[in-house]
């Protein structure tokens, strides 16, 4: 531990790197300017890297910055989390990292069954695209989105999921969706991190090319099931994570549920140290039964 860098000039690398400001992270942290920039200046030469590029139009992180970000910002919230736990003399907590659109659209709506069927567990739920980092303690359980290629972890499949084609019950109508071959003509929703690409769908149900451009394109499901809602195009997503949306009738599939691909696409993964964990276990035992319910 010999070559650990001061916790006070890792907060100032943070917080400049957060606020992008030398004196707003002086104010948050409740130092001068001065002060903050040599706890920088202090890391920076201990490291032997430049982590900010500094320009008369401000502060950016460099590439080493950007990627020493990603691991110490990390590490600093998981002690914040076991810190502020040990004060409020919470000793059963359970940290749940998630990818955001399954952590919004289908898991925020059942966490009070959690709640209610283990009230002694203290949850704390994060949602990023990037995958937890289990060596920093950042999570006990990660929710993951892809292909599971996650080597030294154990991954559990929560559910099978119909991909298919998505609209409006109005866009459906004014465009008398039909036939597969009508979705050339009208405006097809790319998600950009889909497992399932318009190309696969048009592949496996249709003899035609899907289209290679898109004039609407979304990093998060969420985002694409809002678009179709409001009539910009077809989204191709899963039937599970859109339940809420096809309940309240917002979408429907424009075809028959049939014409769907089938996947596993969402995990639960964690390290297998983390297994016989008491909160680790309940929280499995209940997500693998709501998954199962739904």
């Amino acid at each position: 531990m010999s070559s650990l860098p001061p916790v006070a000039n890792l907060q100032a690398f943070e917080a400049v790197a957060r606020r992008r400001s030398f004196a707003l992270a002086a104010a948050e942290l409740h130092l001068t300017a001065s002060a903050i920039s040599h706890q920088v200046a202090r890391l920076e030469s201990q490291l032997g890297v430049r982590l900010f590029e500094r320009s008369a139009h401000g502060v950016r992180l460099s590439a080493a910055g950007d990627r020493y970000l990603v691991r110490v910002g990390g590490a600093l919230r998981a002690i914040s989390s076991a810190t502020e736990d040990l004060r409020q003399g919470v000793s059963n907590s359970l940290y749940v990292h998630s990818a955001p659109s399954i952590a919004s659209l289908w898991l925020m709506s059942r966490l009070q069954g959690f709640a209610q069927a283990c009230p002694d567990i203290s949850l704390n739920l994060s949602a990023a695209h990037t995958p937890s980092d289990f060596e920093l303690g950042q999570a006990d359980i990660d929710i993951r989105y892809g292909v599971p290629n996650w080597p030294d972890l154990v991954v559990e499949p929560l559910f099978e999921e119909r991909i298919l084609p998505l609209a409006s019950p109005a866009f459906i109508r004014q465009h008398r969706l039909r036939r597969p071959e009508q979705l050339l003509d009208v405006r097809l929703i790319q998600s950009n991190v889909s497992v399932v690409q318009w190309s696969d769908w048009f592949g496996r149900f249709t003899a035609l090319r899907a289209p290679e451009r898109f004039p609407v394109r979304f990093d998060r499901a969420q985002m694409s099931l809002d678009a179709a809602t409001q009539g910009l195009g077809v989204a191709l997503e899963s039937a599970t994570i859109a339940g809420h949306h096809i309940a309240e009738r917002k979408l429907r599939p424009v075809f028959d549920p049939s014409m769907a691909v089938l996947v596993k696409a969402h995990f639960v993964v964690y390290p297998p140290r983390h297994a016989k964990r008491p909160a680790v276990e309940a929280f499995l035992a209940w997500i693998h039964g709501e998954a199962a319910r739904g």
